[in-house]
């Protein structure tokens, strides 16, 4: 059986670039898809919340110089693209899905609406939140846990591409990086282990919201994660 019926899968824009590290993989994005597919046969609830690293860095690195809030909204456009890929590449896979943004274009995609997006789900719809927040100055990490908590999903599954859960240091740098098994959200803000932000990491915290960090490069760890294999590293919300 399935340890959780609803999740929130973050996933950010890097894990859609792959190697290329640039724009959106084909193959990525369509095993992406079929991982998902997977865990809703389980009858599992999937809501996701797509980053857009991988067109837009934001003040990270490509917006050098230019007004925040205005970075933050092309950050927030480019979120939009990566949802309409992953909708497009899920619908072929024959999973019903909506796209639902924060910012307004009704064009492509639904506003979102709290009970709406609950009811999608409710009809084992995969719900995809683009446009992060609707606001600059909060990253898609503080997305996903808002909508977590919105949605009362039971965990967030926080899909990585470097690494397959939390260390004290880069294991692409240090080969004596340690890798936690377990951690509280206490733990990521007083060690400043770079997880999430630390708007995010109090939000879960103050609603008891655990996240599970791991690799999305090994196919089938979405499954996994659902099923509660031990992968990756868990956060908790609360001792």
């Amino acid at each position: 059986m399935d340890k959780y019926n609803r999740v929130v899968l973050k996933l950010s824009g890097e894990a859609l670039a792959g190697s290329q590290g640039y724009g959106i993989d084909p193959d990525v994005i369509q095993s992406i898809a079929s991982q998902i597919k997977e865990i809703v046969n389980l009858d599992v609830e999937v809501a996701v919340v797509v980053g857009g690293g991988n067109i837009w860095r934001g003040m990270a690195g490509s917006a050098k110089g230019m007004d925040r809030a205005t970075a933050d909204y092309m950050g927030m456009l480019a979120t939009v693209m990566n949802a309409l890929a992953l909708q497009d590449s899920l619908e072929h896979n024959e999973v019903e899905t909506r796209v639902q943004t924060s910012i307004e274009m009704r064009q492509v995609a639904e506003p979102y609406i709290r009970r709406k997006a609950i009811r999608h789900l409710e009809k084992k719809r995969v719900v995809i939140f683009a446009a992060g927040t609707g606001n600059p100055y909060f990253s898609t990490d503080t997305t996903a846990a808002l909508r977590a908590a919105e949605i009362e999903a039971e965990v967030i599954l926080m899909a990585k591409n470097k690494v397959d859960g939390v260390y004290d240091a880069d294991p692409s740098v240090n080969t004596n990086a340690k890798k936690y098994q377990e951690l509280t959200y206490l733990d990521l803000l007083n060690g400043g282990l770079g997880v999430m932000d630390s708007t995010a990491s109090t939000l879960c915290m103050d609603n008891n919201i655990p996240l599970l960090v791991f690799s999305i490069t090994e196919e089938g760890n979405i499954k996994k994660a659902v099923l509660g294999e031990d992968i990756g590293t868990v956060v908790r919300g609360k001792n």
